[in-house]
């Protein structure tokens, strides 16, 4: 019997382009981020619901943006690693120029967007990308073990984002607070992919630590910041013991995986179980900021 494959749909070729996934999980840190400022400065959710679209809308096209231009720059670096050849921008399922007039106009839709919302936000917003695209990107994800930290900078925007769509400044501490865990989180994360897809990232010649250095300076430096990623929780403290003792025990849990786990699995499976339970870890603490900051706002009777 003669099987035939279908061609991808063109919706599911421009997700693969603009990084669908991505985005969703980069809305969830921004909705933290604007959630917390609202009860932080006791604003009224409706009064603000202009606000928060445009931040949901904006942030979504500027993070698409982003992905696009990452997949343009990448196309030779991602046709030999096998999680990236069928990208589109590599198999040439959707034209260079198209994608590259996409981003530019998702971008600009983006920024626009943010900055009705507040001229804070677009500059944010534009940070974001740029770092994303340049500094990391174009400079370092092809040179430096360091690449990670450099792109976490851009990866730790969006609750800089939310908070500033809403709130008259950035300066609080709880808003630093979201802003440097997300940027801890992330070493751990990426460390656990670049493990799991070694190979590739060897065969395309890109310096992540794994690749660079071995396995034991990637799981000696993963616990490095997950000991950071545990000391970052007492900056919630101020705020909310409860949400203190989620971060806490959130990031002893991971360290406890990261030290025990690697006596008890190999280090392939080692890994997998460390980016299962990052993505665990990010849903849960930011979570339960936004469900922190909502309940506060309605016992508090901002509506």
């Amino acid at each position: 019997m003669k099987i035939e494959l279908t061609a991808p749909s063109q919706k599911t070729l421009w997700a693969q382009v603009v990084k669908t996934g991505i985005i969703k999980s980069n809305l969830i840190p921004m909705l933290a981020g604007l959630m917390l400022a609202l009860y932080t400065y006791q604003e009224s959710f409706t009064e603000n619901i202009g606000n928060i679209l445009l931040a949901l809308i904006g942030t979504a096209a500027i993070i698409a943006a982003a992905g696009s231009f990452n997949n343009l720059y990448d196309r030779d670096i991602d046709a030999v690693m096998n999680r990236t050849k069928s990208r589109p921008t590599v198999t040439g399922s959707i034209a260079i120029k198209k994608v590259l007039w996409a981003a530019i106009l998702l971008l600009v839709i983006g920024l626009a967007l943010l900055y009705v919302a507040s001229p804070l936000t677009a500059f944010l917003g534009f940070l974001g990308v740029f770092f994303y695209v340049v500094p990391y990107t174009m400079w370092t994800k092809r040179r430096t073990i360091w690449n990670t930290e450099v792109g976490s900078i851009s990866g730790a925007m969006p609750p800089l984002i939310g908070w500033a769509a809403v709130a008259p400044d950035i300066w609080h501490p709880a808003c630093w607070a979201l802003f440097l865990i997300m940027v801890i989180w992330q070493m751990p994360h990426f460390y656990a992919i670049a493990i799991r897809k070694q190979e590739d990232y060897t065969a395309a010649n890109i310096p992540m630590l794994p690749v660079a250095k071995g396995a034991k300076r990637t799981y000696l430096q993963t616990n490095i910041y997950l000991v950071l990623l545990v000391i970052s929780s007492l900056l919630f403290l101020p705020l909310s013991l409860g949400l203190t003792l989620v971060s806490l025990v959130m990031g002893l849990l991971w360290l406890g995986l990261s030290l025990f786990g690697s006596q008890k699995y190999g280090i392939k499976v080692w890994a997998d179980k460390m980016f299962l339970f990052s993505l665990v870890h990010m849903v849960v603490i930011y979570s339960t900021v936004i469900i922190y900051a909502s309940i506060g706002m309605i016992l508090s009777g901002i509506y």
